[in-house]
């Protein structure tokens, strides 16, 4: 099998290995890179549990390969806490018991941090919409929307009630 070369900045730190041309992202980032918060679930891209932000879009890392991925910024989970604080969507998500099991939620966190990046001010329908690419068999989603829409009211107060 052909190997090749991947280099990719990931959560900040550029990083690099060798791998099989047909290694998805998601092998790559767990089994080379040693980034275990993203999981395998479905390995269809219907679950979400693989979710990562690629180049500032998130994306299945389950359905592309890591050569795809060459040059790119790719963020996880373990990006999201600063100065190893958990950052306030992950504190929202502890604080209304939005995760169980936990396996899903790398994937929620990401997608609800894209999703209030592009809509700061989500109703919860809109919350709802934008976390329906992502699966979870534990929680019911209640604790999820409710830290989602928390988490958009806290900032919208820190950011003296700006809309976009």
């Amino acid at each position: 099998m052909k190997t090749q070369q991947v280099k990719l900045t990931l959560n900040g730190v550029e990083r690099e290995g060798v791998c099989e041309s047909r290694t998805t992202l998601l092998d790559f980032i767990r089994h080379d890179l040693g980034s275990t918060g993203t999981h395998a679930g479905c390995e269809h891209g219907v679950c979400g549990a693989c979710t990562v932000e690629l180049d500032g879009q998130i994306v299945r890392s389950c359905l592309m390969f890591a050569c795809q991925a060459d040059g790119a910024k790719v963020a996880t989970v373990e990006g999201i806490a600063k100065s190893g604080e958990m950052s306030d969507l992950q504190n929202a998500f502890k604080k209304h018991h939005a995760l169980q099991c936990g396996f899903c939620t790398s994937g929620f966190l990401l997608s609800a941090e894209d999703l209030l990046k592009k809509n700061p001010h989500p109703s919860e329908l809109e919350v709802r919409e934008g976390l329906s690419g992502n699966l979870c068999r534990c929680t019911g989603y209640v604790g999820i929307v409710e830290a989602v829409l928390e988490v958009a009211a806290a900032r919208a107060r820190q950011n003296g009630g700006e809309h976009a």
